[in-house]
């Protein structure tokens, strides 16, 4: 990554918003349910699983978590009414976490019930680290209720995470496990790259051999890499795992994930919120932000 690259991604709130619009649309299916059927419908045709995701969080009212919920459980039936293979995901802020905490359970549970009539799953979400114990809460109690409709997510570069995995090794928890993308203090989160891969698979070596069902969320070469030889050590059935990655990112690495065998998912995230989570992912990939740069003073986009 070049320093021209990143200080571009960091003055893109000034570039004109409908060209971030069309250049993102590699990361976002779009503003409507029917662009993201039609995107995962596409994943599907290329013998991959998908996870839809309403993009939204940190919702300020009940009346904005409640609505968030019932987009969620209408997701939910269109998923099975258009034959989709995909599950869902959310993020606990836009279910009311930092509303009401009781709230929020409520309305997370209605959704995993929508999603258990169909035989369908809920990703709950980790955020920043002032969700963590909240989260972990929520999704136990859900759990309880809806066992195997309900997962959650860990984050590599935590230094709590090793002592959580345990525990949800234990109770074979249905488990994504990713680096993390939050700013932290590196008195909770580790900062260098080799400390948060070896924690990376520190942790899924402690989830797949304690039984759980586990979602490898990296494109990151060398975690995948890394995750063949764990998988290979333990002799798994491709049954048991899932490889994971977002719209647009690393298509190429997603391929070779497909043709050794291995079962895939892509988050498919959609909806009115696009642009926070398309300056999110542009920062990410500075390159891309470049080239919108270009764009803009070529005329073009």
């Amino acid at each position: 990554m070049s320093w021209f690259h990143s200080m571009i991604a960091h003055t893109l709130p000034i570039v004109p918003k409908e060209i971030v619009r069309r250049v993102s649309a590699r990361y976002v299916a779009g503003e409507r349910l029917e662009d993201a059927v039609a995107t995962v419908r596409a994943l599907n045709r290329q013998g991959m699983m998908a996870t839809l995701d309403v993009l939204g969080e940190f919702v300020s009212t009940a009346e904005e978590a409640r609505r968030a919920g019932s987009q969620y459980r209408d997701l939910l039936q269109a998923i099975e009414r258009e034959k989709l293979d995909s599950n869902v995901s959310l993020k606990l802020t836009q279910m009311g976490l930092k509303v009401d905490l009781g709230l929020c359970h409520e309305i997370v549970r209605g959704v995993v019930e929508e999603a258990a009539r169909h035989g369908n799953f809920v990703r709950i979400d980790m955020e920043d680290s002032s969700c963590t114990d909240d989260t972990l809460a929520v999704y136990e109690r859900v759990r309880q209720e809806f066992p195997g409709h309900v997962g959650c997510v860990i984050q590599a570069y935590l230094k709590r995470s090793l002592a959580d995995v345990r525990s949800l090794a234990e109770r074979r928890a249905n488990v994504r496990l990713c680096k993390g993308i939050y700013i932290e203090p590196a008195r909770i989160a580790y900062k260098r790259h080799e400390e948060i891969n070896r924690s990376f698979n520190e942790l899924l070596g402690v989830l797949l051999q304690g039984g759980s069902y586990v979602g490898i969320a990296t494109h990151d070469r060398e975690l995948v890499e890394a995750a063949y030889r764990i998988i290979q050590e333990h002799r798994l059935d491709p049954a048991k795992y899932e490889f994971q990655m977002l719209l647009g990112v690393t298509e190429r690495l997603r391929g070779e994930v497909l043709e050794r065998g291995h079962r895939l998912r892509v988050y498919v995230p959609f909806g009115s919120h696009w642009y926070p989570y398309s300056l999110r992912r542009l920062k990410e990939n500075p390159e891309v932000a470049g080239h919108i740069l270009r764009n803009l003073f070529n005329g073009r986009s």
